[in-house]
């Protein structure tokens, strides 16, 4: 393989497939876990958008989420001390409610959306962008409020620890330790984001709800109750954003900050737009935009040895802390005209009079 590396030229193009592949594999675990909001923040897309309703506020959605979960769970955490974790994932009670909270906050934020958007027929980006704003600042006064007398934190769920023996396999053990040895959040992504690629293309409902978004006055012809079914999706979407919510302060940490979001709702919109509007397209982009933060990540700290590491060193540092966003615009300005996003996406819906 060495001997690749000092062929001119095409020899620092090997020792970049070497590197991409070494840190891949390397940091498989922590690539992973950093899709996991990017890509409920996608799934919650799909839900929306499929239904023909846009939602910019995935962002506001996924910070309330993370505020409202932190918070429950701390206030639980004081009432019931000493709270033992459970053996799987570390459950405790404390943790399960914010859990439930904030799956709860990210629903009732997504009923607003839904309120807005199907029954005043506001314009949805700007129904979007009011959740960002006002979610960003009720959670920013609420933080400075708790700041003058802090809560204990309850804590955090623990990563699964798969068999040695499985993670040691040559070739494959790293694919089961990327996948298996995170925590529940995280590994709950993968599993949502199959399930609603069969529901969503082989179910009833998925046939439904691509009618509502394609078309329809179409659909309401044919029995099919757009209203109900576009708020219902809406709806559910929201547990997606609130699972990526809760992911940022109950499944990768255990502490709220203002703003700690830092624009993945924005980011998730990019991998739905990406992923073509289907929940595994969305999963794999979101997987792209997240080894490319951790691409950034291992430049900075373990650069390669020789000419390549020169090269890759020479990069400013606040361009690999870019990365992802960088890789989201080249991404976007790529496929956006390629991509066809359902037909009636962002129309309000009236329906017609019977009379």
């Amino acid at each position: 393989m060495s001997g690749l590396f000092e062929i001119p030229v095409l020899g620092i193009i090997f020792q970049l497939l070497d590197f991409l592949i070494n840190v891949f594999t390397l940091n498989g675990v922590i690539i992973l876990a950093l899709t996991a909001p990017l890509a409920l923040g996608a799934l919650c897309g799909v839900m929306n958008e499929r239904s023909g309703v846009v939602n910019i506020g995935i962002e506001g959605m996924m910070l309330a989420s993370a505020f409202a979960g932190w918070f429950v769970a701390a206030v639980v955490a004081q009432a019931m001390p000493g709270s033992t974790p459970g053996p799987l994932f570390g459950f405790t009670v404390p943790l399960l409610i914010g859990l439930l909270a904030a799956v709860a906050t990210g629903m009732l934020v997504s009923a607003l959306h839904a309120w807005l958007s199907i029954t005043i027929r506001a314009d949805q980006i700007i129904s979007g962008t009011m959740i960002n704003i006002v979610a960003l600042g009720l959670t920013g006064y609420f933080d400075l409020l708790l700041s003058q007398n802090p809560f204990p934190s309850a804590g955090t769920f623990s990563a699964f620890d798969p068999p040695g023996w499985l993670v040691d396999l040559p070739f494959v053990g790293w694919l089961f330790r990327m996948f298996l040895n995170q925590n529940p959040i995280t590994i709950s992504v993968i599993v949502l984001a199959v399930l609603l690629q069969i529901w969503l293309f082989r179910s009833r409902w998925g046939l439904r709800t691509r009618a509502v978004g394609e078309h329809p006055k179409a659909a309401e012809t044919v029995g099919i109750n757009v209203i109900r079914l576009r708020y219902r999706n809406v709806i559910l979407g929201g547990v997606f954003a609130g699972l990526g919510g809760a992911w940022f302060t109950l499944d990768f940490g255990n502490l709220f900050q203002n703003g700690m979001t830092n624009g993945r709702g924005f980011i998730a919109l990019a991998a739905l737009i990406f992923g073509r509007w289907h929940p595994m397209g969305a999963f794999f982009a979101a997987l792209l935009f997240a080894a490319s933060g951790s691409l950034g990540i291992a430049i900075r700290t373990a650069p390669p040895p020789g000419q390549l590491g020169e090269l890759l060193q020479s990069i400013p540092e606040q361009v690999l802390s870019a990365l992802p966003y960088i890789v989201t615009i080249v991404v976007l300005a790529g496929v956006v005209g390629r991509s066809i996003a359902p037909a009636a996406v962002g129309q309000p819906y009236r329906r017609e009079s019977t009379s």
